[in-house]
C-alpha cells in the first residue's frame, strides 16, 4: 500500500470521528461559504462550489445548511468572511507538513500552529520551503463493490487518470488537475457493480515521502492530529511514510 493510501486509510477513520462529534460539518461549511465567496453561488458554474456540495450531501448535510452557507458565500445572508492561509512546516524527523486554514482570525492562527508544531517537535517554515516536494492533485476514493480492480482501472485510465492504489475496502485515484473532473464523471457514469464515490477533492500529493519509525512515527502521528483538530485547520499533508504499526495504533 503507498504511503497515500496509508493517510487515505486513517482519514477516513478520524473522518467518522470527526462526524460523531460535528467537525466536519464545520470545515465543509467554510469551504462551501469560500467557495461561493470566490466563484459564485452557481453549483454547475462553479467546480469548487460543486465539490464541496457533493462533499456536503455525502456526509448527510442537511439541505438547508447547504444552502445558507452558499447564501452567506454570495453575500445573500450575513456570515462570517474567512481567509484562506496556507502553511508550510516541519514535524518530527523533517517529514514535511502542508497545513491549509481557513480564518476569521490570521494572527490567531499562525500562533497556535506555531505552538502546536514547537510542543510537539515541529516548526513552521517558510513558503515554498517543502511545497517543492508536492503536487496538487484530485484524489477520488472509490467503494470496493463487486467489480475487479480492473475493471475500475479500464474506466480511469480511458478517462485520463494518472494511477490507482487498493486500500483496504476501498481504491484511491489519482488524476491532474485538468483530468479529475472528467475522471470523477467516468467513475460517476460506470457504476461498476456498485461503484459508488466516497470523496473527491483537491489535495497535496507527495512527491517523495520520508520514513519515519518508532517515537517520531508516534509523535508524527500525535502533531497531525492536533493540528486537524484545530478549529481553523482545514486539511493536514505530509509526505511521512508512517510505520504500520504507529498506522493502526492511531487508526
Amino acid at each position: 500500500m503507498s504511503g497515500h493510501s496509508k493517510w487515505s486509510t486513517i482519514k477516513r477513520k478520524k473522518g467518522a470521528i470527526d462526524a460523531a462529534r460535528g467537525k466536519v460539518f464545520t470545515k465543509i461549511i467554510k469551504e462551501i461559504t469560500v467557495a461561493a465567496r470566490i466563484g459564485g453561488g452557481d453549483i454547475e458554474a462553479n467546480p469548487r462550489l460543486r465539490l464541496a456540495v457533493n462533499s456536503a450531501k455525502s456526509n448527510n448535510m442537511p439541505a438547508d445548511n447547504i444552502t445558507r452557507a452558499i447564501k452567506k458565500g454570495t453575500g445573500e445572508l450575513e456570515g462570517v468572511s474567512y481567509d484562506e492561509i496556507t502553511y508550510e512546516g516541519y514535524g518530527p524527523g523533517g517529514v514535511a507538513l502542508i497545513i491549509e486554514s481557513m480564518t476569521d482570525n490570521r494572527n490567531r492562527t499562525v500562533a497556535e500552529l506555531r505552538h502546536l508544531l514547537s510542543k510537539h517537535g515541529g516548526n513552521l517554515a517558510e513558503s515554498g520551503a517543502v511545497s517543492w516536494n508536492f503536487e496538487r492533485k484530485g484524489v477520488i476514493t472509490v467503494a470496493k463493490g463487486t467489480y475487479t480492480e480492473d475493471d475500475l482501472m479500464n474506466v480511469i485510465l480511458e478517462a485520463g487518470a494518472d494511477d490507482m492504489e487498493g486500500a483496504d475496502d476501498f481504491f484511491e485515484v489519482t488524476a491532474s488537475l485538468e483530468n479529475f473532473e472528467t475522471v470523477r464523471k467516468a467513475i460517476e457514469a460506470s457504476a461498476l457493480n456498485g461503484a459508488k464515490i466516497e470523496s473527491a477533492s483537491l489535495q497535496y500529493v507527495p512527491k517523495q515521502t520520508t520514513k519515519v519509525e518508532g517515537s517520531a512515527a508516534e509523535s508524527t502521528m500525535k502533531l497531525i492530529g492536533v493540528i486537524e483538530d484545530n478549529d481553523d485547520v482545514q486539511n493536514v499533508y505530509t509526505n511521512a511514510d508512517i510505520d504500520e504499526k504507529v498506522m493502526e495504533e492511531f487508526g
